[in-house]
């Protein structure tokens, strides 16, 4: 696994993460939306932590900043 996201990326992930999780957590989202909201959030963890993310290969992106020489 060739990692495909920047740190810019990375971080905004995981600040995403927090927020769906407070949401959640907080009882302001609930029922199946806090489902797929806390779901989506452990997804943007879980990438954010490897620095991969499989559907930036089905869409050919890269947000890693890669260095010419």
């Amino acid at each position: 696994m060739k990692k495909n996201m920047g740190n810019t990326d990375r971080i905004i992930r995981l600040v995403l993460a927090a927020v769906f999780a407070y949401l959640y957590f907080g009882g302001i989202v609930t029922g199946t939306w806090g489902i797929v909201l806390l779901v989506l959030g452990v997804v943007f963890v879980l990438t954010s932590l490897v620095g991969f993310c499989p559907l930036y290969t089905l869409v050919g992106m890269n947000t890693c900043g890669t260095r010419k020489v």
